[in-house]
């Protein structure tokens, strides 16, 4: 696999990351280089991981997580992304009590729920990874990681800036988002698109 082509794969698959990484942006108030990093170092880390974990699995449970891929990243990005909607119409009331008890906006559930989603397509790439016979499998995985890392840090940005106008309705556009992206990933799946 040629260096370009190693990129074209990484960008591809590091799109799911950028997109929900702009929807996590638009929810919070002010984003730090230092939440920037946190939400790179998740999708990154994890669409790294993914790969390094379907190389090892090897052909034996290719079946398998091809069967229920797509399954679980709908689940769970239509689950996050309804929760968005639900929190975009809530009265102001509860907007002010969240102010004064703010929860993290990049608690470890949520966190690791989106990487989760995002990254489960890389499992079923690393296990092409391993079928391939011309695949350095650090660089691959390293590639992979680094440029989901920037991709999702400058999203989170990105997001931020167009949330902080427009809060409630960019909330429901996030959840929006998140919604038909977990619709689009089981239409492709299920070869509707």
């Amino acid at each position: 696999m040629s260096a370009v082509e190693l990129i074209i794969l990484a960008v591809g698959l590091s799109m799911d990351a950028f997109a929900v990484a702009i929807c996590k942006g638009l929810s919070m108030k002010k984003v730090s280089f230092k939440e920037m990093a946190i939400v790179g170092l998740w999708f990154g880390g994890f669409q790294a991981l993914m790969p390094l974990i379907g190389y090892l699995l090897g052909e034996a449970f290719e079946k398998y997580i091809e069967q229920i891929d797509h399954w679980v990243a709908f689940v769970l990005l239509v689950l996050i992304g309804a929760l968005m909607i639900k929190e975009s119409f809530e009265k102001e009331e509860k907007k002010e009590e969240e102010k004064e008890n703010p929860s993290s906006p990049l608690a470890f559930k949520t966190m690791l729920t989106m990487a989760i989603a995002t990254s489960i397509d890389a499992l079923a790439v690393g296990i092409s990874f391993g079928i391939l016979p011309d695949v350095n499998i650090t660089v691959a995985v390293s590639s992979i990681g680094i440029i989901t890392f920037i991709l999702s840090a400058v999203g989170v940005k990105i997001g931020n800036v167009f949330g902080a106008k427009y809060k409630s309705k960019a909330e429901f556009a996030g959840g929006l988002i998140l919604v038909l992206l977990g619709i689009k990933i089981l239409l492709e799946h299920l070869g509707a698109l």
